[in-house]
Formats: structure tokens, sequence, C-alpha cells
């Protein structure tokens, strides 16, 4: 199966921005042990980081009909791109919404996600094991 790990905002200073919330490895070390699971052995996975909304945007309508589903961790987006709730809806694969935190422990505007109801399913607080968890959830959307 073809998977994309898409990551937003600020994602790229793992390992440096509050490591006390996100932990002290950095985005490509995750994106490593990620790549290394024995469950996406046979698998090609992209890995996608970006800073612009937009370029989120253009990222997941660009894959249409390249991927068979992705993983999104929309970072402060989550909580406000109807943009990217409306990439997400129009895209022609499964898409889970992943958080390295608890965002419904957290400031109560973390805990809204504008994008929880487009995706196949909403994983948070498990630190990298969340992204595993929400590979293979969007897996489990896709035929044979």
């Amino acid at each position: 199966m073809k998977l994309a790990i898409v990551n937003g905002p600020n994602l790229n200073l793992l390992g440096q921005r509050e490591p006390e919330i996100y932990g002290t490895e950095s985005l490509d070390d995750i994106n490593g042990w990620i790549a290394g699971q024995s469950a996406f052995a046979e698998d090609e996975l992209t890995f996608f980081q970006s800073n612009h909304e937009g370029a989120i945007i253009d990222f997941l309508h660009d894959r249409r009909g390249q991927i068979d589903g992705a993983v999104i961790n929309a970072g402060a987006l989550t909580h406000y791109s109807y943009a990217i709730r409306d990439a997400i809806a129009a895209v022609d694969y499964p898409v889970a919404e992943v958080h390295l935190s608890d965002i419904s422990s957290r400031e109560p505007f973390r805990q809204q996600s504008v994008i929880k109801d487009v995706c196949v399913a909403q994983i948070t607080g498990l630190g990298k094991q969340g992204y595993v968890e929400a590979l293979l959830k969007v897996k489990q959307e896709l035929p044979g």
C-alpha cells in the first residue's frame, strides 16, 4: 500500500519545542521509527511536513489517485482550518488524524478539531505510537 504521513506547522521543531509535551525526538527520528515498523514493511511510505496550510492542501490534492491512505497531524491547523477539512473531505482515500499529545486534556482551544469528522479515526495522546495506530486504522479502511 502507498501511505502518506503529513505533518503540519511547528512539527519540524519536535525535540526542541516544548519537550515536556512533545518529547525529545525529532520529526526525522519519529519518521525513521515509523518506517522501521514491521507492520509497514510491505508499504510505500511518504513523509511530508509543511508550516504552510496551502502546501498541505496541495499535497493532499496532488496525491489523489496516487496513494491508498494518509495520516495527518495538522498541528494547530487542526483547530481552525476548514480549508484542510475540506481538502480531506475531497480526496479519494481515507485519512486518519493523529496528535502526539492528548488534545482533549490541553488548553480549551486545542480540544476542538474541525477535521475529526472527515477523518476515519482520531488518535491522540499516544506519542509516536499514535502514528502507527492511525496508519493501521487507515489500512483497515482499505479493501483487501
